[in-house]
């Protein structure tokens, strides 16, 4: 939704610069990406329906603020805020999930959990477009409030804790640290690889100050007592390849999604409403995919969807290279593409959440899903910076996206690789 209001928030600041608009994108990115393993961790150690609510009024405070935001730093400041709300909510909410069901309805429930976020993201773009449009840009914010409430109060009146008073544990503080500045320092290194006010210097000591306090953060994990992540969750074969995988397919998506805004409103002219409505039914087929691939999931495991969406996803970047053209003709160029590729994010994308934390204990559901996330938000970080590298100049033609939808299909192909070694087939008790 923060795309479409991108263009109304530089007519409502017109004396701030490009760069420092590009903050109000950036800094929710960056902060989310690096809270949400930590937010995992406390919603472990301090109980999943405290962090969850903690984590929800945050988030409804901050989108306020937002709307209210007089210039452009109050807006920084309040996004910044969001994200943290945000980080908190997201993984205490899968792992409430994950909690209130038995290792049997895994598969079904997690892609239940993410095709919401599949109907989000049908939904975000064209309503989006259309309450900016009509209300201004505060109402991208100001939507929050009403859903968020609802959440507020039946879950402070429906959940039970996870986490007894006498069962806590220490939080990791000395990890946490060092894995906030390694994610933050190598994710806003990421985002800012092109600003004007970034020196190729400033980035490059950015860059590899965050993949020392990875080795350190690594370092530190092995010799803890109660390490914030566990680094025993990677020594299963399963999590470690879902995770790769979900590294190249975050950026997979995030490239696409993005394209189909740079292609449909600069080579074939569409306004942004139209954009955003054009790209909806695509994700509108995520939901009811998701649904049905956990169901045969949940008795067959995740590989054969994994690899075969994976597939489909590429040959849907093949349909993009081949048949659309300079002209406008949405239903028999652009809509089978769109199909294509939304029914092929509806079998990978949850499966990849579901088979993340499909054989996951108990004691690390917040933790283990968070990894995952952050895995995910960090491909889109890098999904985006390849796709504003490569479109992002001021004349776009036709040829321009082929190079980029090369790059989806190899990341597509790379992804069903991954998951070949992905295992989560129910295990036949024997008698």
């Amino acid at each position: 939704m923060l795309f479409a209001a991108f263009d109304p928030l530089r007519h409502a600041f017109p004396t701030a610069s490009p760069a420092d608009l590009s903050w109000v994108l950036n800094a929710y990115t960056v902060v989310y990406a690096t809270m949400l393993i930590p937010a995992g961790g406390l919603a472990d150690t301090h109980g999943r329906k405290r962090v969850f609510l903690i984590g929800v009024a945050l988030f409804l405070a901050a989108s306020a603020a937002c709307g209210l935001a007089g210039n452009v730093g109050w807006l920084v400041t309040a996004r910044v805020l969001q994200a943290i709300g945000a980080a908190l909510l997201t993984p205490a909410s899968l792992s409430i999930v994950l909690g209130a069901f038995a290792q049997t309805q895994r598969a079904v429930v997690v892609s239940l959990w993410g095709a919401v976020g599949g109907l989000a993201a049908a939904v975000g773009p064209s309503a989006g477009s259309f309450v900016i449009d009509h209300f201004g840009w505060p109402w991208a914010f100001y939507i929050n409030l009403p859903i968020g409430g609802f959440a507020l109060w039946r879950g402070a009146s429906l959940m039970t804790e996870s986490i007894k008073s006498g069962e806590r544990r220490r939080v990791d503080g000395v990890g946490m640290a060092l894995l906030m500045l390694a994610v933050g320092a190598i994710t806003l290194a990421i985002v800012e690889f092109d600003a004007p006010n970034w020196s190729a210097t400033d980035l490059t000591i950015m860059g590899i100050t965050g993949f020392i306090a990875a080795l350190a953060f690594v370092a530190w994990a092995r010799r803890a007592q109660q390490p914030l992540v566990d680094l025993a969750l990677f020594h299963h074969r399963t999590y470690r390849y879902v995770n790769l995988a979900t590294l190249s397919f975050g950026i997979a998506f995030s490239m696409m999604f993005l394209t189909f805004f740079f292609y449909m409103m600069n080579i074939w002219h569409y306004s942004l409403p139209q954009a955003g409505l054009a790209v909806t039914p695509g994700p509108l087929l995520v939901m009811p995919t998701a649904i049905v691939t956990g169901r045969f999931a949940s008795r067959l495991g995740h590989r054969r969807f994994l690899v075969g969406g994976s597939l489909l996803y590429a040959f849907s970047s093949l349909w993009f290279f081949l048949v659309p053209g300079n002209e406008p003709n949405y239903l028999l160029h652009w809509l089978p593409g769109l199909m294509m590729s939304g029914i092929a994010v509806g079998l990978v994308l949850p499966s990849l959440s579901a088979a993340a934390v499909s054989r996951l204990p108990v004691a690390h559901y917040a933790v283990g899903s968070a990894v995952n996330q952050a895995t995910r938000q960090i491909g889109s970080v890098l999904g985006v910076a390849l796709t504003v590298a490569l479109l992002g100049h001021a004349t776009l033609q036709r040829s321009d996206f082929n190079s980029l939808y090369l790059l989806h299909i190899a990341l597509a192909l790379l992804t069903g690789l991954l998951c070949l070694p992905v295992d989560t087939k129910p295990q036949v008790a024997k008698s």
